[in-house]
């Protein structure tokens, strides 16, 4: 007697609020079938879905339904408190629960590829490796290598943190037949970690405080830069070691993670896996599965992290939770850290957030008692904090930005033998190109904003569409030759450091220069010890542990000063203390000079006489008076077309769905901040409550009429909730 058909309903990855139903015979399906991937037809497509329910009356429309082509799983990928979770920030998002699902999984998993083998490998010598030890030659890496070895069995990731050059010569003694790679079945020999640097007062106390929480706790670790967080981190995953659980920790940025790497397996002892989208796809689809079944113990990760299953959780870190690349900025847009503290809720586990600048809604959560608020108040190691300095900028000369006193004071500090970064959050040579004739300014063809100078005024480039094209010889306006770059840019800075500094070292640290794997940590690298000069953006203001670095030189802050996005200030302000927490850090003392035309700004003061946290306060009552997050909630839907009419038209029919009510305030359609990129015209329509659920409540009962609308169908559009910024 055949075996009833049943109904699968399958999320599938396109941009729909829904599921879809499909046939399926049960003598193929996996014994545990809910969170499996399914290949199914979908139009003239083949996509990869994931069944979230079984119906076993397929219903009277049975003909109709299209049977799926294939089981790829032999057990679930997604499951438990994660895919519960998905659904929720599905639900908070409002965003198709298919492309949620999907983009939880890594890229190799999205496709109809097998599962990867996870199995964990370890090196030990043979016999003829122990016998033959003693004729390999004294101090090669062959020889350190085999010395290792000669204790027993040692896992790969352990290998990657004794020896990181390892691989070549275990290649040499594997063709000799002096090694052999085993699976590794049981614990391999691990790491000896040792003893952790001594911890101050207000370290144990923020230590034992996490080591303390029962279930789901969360914490604000504030600590000023320098003041020993990481170490804080290290002992509270110790801790969650020590009970068998799992620990996930997220960082901002791929160039922080080898760093993070390298620091978490020389202390902890146990594999540490990475996952970060500068891996091969294979490589992060193996520690995703490898943290599905319990094998990978400590996970660190950048946003696409807060994805890992964590079947035998224990803690959840979010280093530098402050930082804008938490949040997602295409396809659904999602906020790392915020979607972290729910499944540190769900998963009933304590959540650390740790910052020396405090996102002000953190701020704000810790102030009123939802989050435990731990301070880091004194540097670690007794280093004292830097001195910082505002100079004024008006009526002086400056070279490319420059002053004589910022090259005088670069020129001693590197005398002494540390070490500068002269901070420029633009990279290129110039922020745009200038006829000194007529006044013309080189524009993007297909943004609304000025293409920046590249290769010393030889090329330009949009940061915003990524246009290209070679500088023109003479004005396409009047003709003149009289071109000139305006403004100051990293490459701009890094030429005139180079002729100004012919014999010391400059390295310059932006996109440029880190686009490559391992660029940021190799050029560091080379730099070493050694005086010399850094040129970089914010990207060395995350978390980059310099301690040579004994003068930081901030280069045109004042466009920051002035700015109508809301959250300017906040993010400045951060910006700039996370940079000067880059000097200082060890025993030699650090400076911090500001170079401004608005010496006397109140934002400056305010960082300079009263740090951070007075700033934040002041800018916290600013903001609740004029009902700006985190005493407002916000949703943001974008539009884009060729021709503003379609884009206005879509929102005005997104208006014209929205309730005469007064909880949810609305403005626009009005032009975005930059009305035109990418040759698209950009309008925008921002929705507004004091209270979350009727903001909430709203766009679950718009959202399903908007995907219906004709002129959605016209028009590319998104839905952002909590904007981090309104562009």
């Amino acid at each position: 007697m055949p075996l009833p058909i049943t109904r699968l309903r399958v999320a599938v990855p396109v941009p729909l609020p829904r599921l879809f139903d499909y046939l399926n015979t049960p003598e193929n399906q996996p014994a545990q079938a809910l969170g499996c991937r399914v290949r199914v037809p979908f139009g003239h497509r083949q996509l990869t879905g994931i069944v979230v329910a079984i119906d076993p009356a397929p219903g009277d429309n049975q003909g109709a339904l299209k049977p799926i082509l294939q089981w790829l799983d032999s057990s679930p990928v997604l499951g438990g408190e994660l895919l519960d979770s998905l659904y929720w920030l599905s639900r908070y998002t409002h965003a198709p629960v298919g492309e949620v699902l999907s983009t939880a999984l890594p890229a190799l998993l999205r496709q109809d590829q097998p599962q990867p083998d996870t199995t964990a490998w370890g090196w030990q010598l043979t016999g003829s490796g122990h016998a033959g030890l003693s004729h390999l030659r004294a101090g090669g890496r062959p020889r350190r290598l085999a010395e290792l070895l000669a204790a027993g069995l040692l896992a790969e990731d352990v290998l990657d943190a004794r020896l990181p050059e390892w691989r070549a010569s275990v290649r040499d003694l594997a063709r000799r037949g002096l090694a052999q790679r085993l699976p590794l079945t049981e614990p391999a020999l691990p790491l000896d970690s040792g003893p952790g640097p001594a911890l101050n007062e207000q370290q144990r106390v923020a230590v034992e405080a996490i080591q303390a929480a029962q279930g789901f706790s969360p914490f604000l670790l504030d600590g000023i830069t320098g003041s020993g967080k990481t170490e804080v981190y290290l002992q509270a995953i110790q801790h969650c070691l020590a009970s068998g659980r799992q620990a996930l920790v997220l960082v901002p940025e791929i160039g922080l993670t080898p760093q993070t790497l390298g620091r978490f397996r020389q202390r902890l002892g146990v594999p540490v896996h990475a996952l970060h989208s500068g891996m091969a796809d294979g490589a992060r689809a193996r520690s995703w599965l490898a943290a599905l079944r319990g094998q990978a113990r400590v996970i660190v990760g950048t946003r696409s992290a807060v994805f890992t299953p964590l079947p035998n959780a224990g803690l959840i870190i979010i280093d530098e939770e402050h930082d804008a690349s938490y949040k997602q900025q295409d396809g659904f847009r999602y906020h790392a850290r915020d979607f972290a503290l729910v499944r540190a809720k769900a998963l009933d586990v304590p959540i650390v957030l740790g910052s020396a600048t405090p996102a002000l809604e953190t701020l704000h959560n810790a102030l009123t008692g939802r989050y435990t608020h731990l301070r880091l108040s004194q540097r670690a190691a007794a280093a004292a904090p830097p001195r910082v300095r505002i100079m004024d900028m008006r009526k002086r000369r400056l070279h490319d930005g420059l002053s004589d006193q910022a090259l005088a004071g670069i020129a001693e500090h590197v005398a002494a033998g540390g070490q500068v970064l002269v901070f420029k959050n633009r990279r290129g040579y110039a922020p745009a190109l200038l006829c000194h004739d007529c006044g013309w300014t080189a524009p993007c063809l297909r943004c609304d904003t000025p293409l920046t100078v590249h290769g010393a005024g030889r090329r330009l480039q949009c940061h915003h569409c990524g246009a290209r094209q070679a500088a023109p010889l003479a004005c396409p306006q009047c003709a003149g030759l009289a071109l000139q770059p305006q403004g100051v840019g990293t490459e701009r800075l890094e030429e005139r450091l180079q002729s100004h500094f012919a014999d010391v070292p400059v390295v310059r640290i932006d996109r440029g220069t880190t686009s490559r794997r391992d660029a940021l940590e190799q050029a560091l690298g080379e730099l070493g010890q050694q005086p010399g000069i850094l040129v970089g953006t914010q990207i060395l203001a995350k978390g980059h542990d310099l301690p040579n670095l004994s003068l930081v030189v901030v280069v045109g802050i004042d466009e920051g000063l002035f700015s109508a996005d809301f959250r300017a200030s906040e993010k400045l302000a951060q910006q700039l203390i996370q940079v000067a927490g880059r000097a200082g850090r060890a025993q030699r003392p650090g400076e911090v000079w500001l170079q401004t035309h608005h010496p006397q700004h109140p934002l400056l003061q305010t960082l300079v006489n009263g740090g951070y946290h007075a700033f934040a306060h002041s800018e916290i009552e600013q903001r609740q008076a004029a009902g700006f997050p985190p005493f407002a909630h916000l949703a943001l839907l974008r539009a884009e077309a060729q021709q503003v009419a379609l884009a206005n038209a879509f929102l005005e029919a997104v208006r014209a769905l929205l309730p005469a009510q007064q909880a949810v305030e609305h403005y626009g359609p009005m032009p975005a901040p930059m009305p035109r990129r990418a040759g698209y015209q950009r309008t925008q329509l921002l929705l507004s409550c004091s209270q979350r659920a009727p903001l909430h409540r709203l766009l679950a009962s718009i959202v399903p009429a908007i995907h219906a609308l004709p002129e959605a169908r016209r028009v590319r559009w998104s839905l952002d909730v909590d904007p981090i910024d309104l562009y």
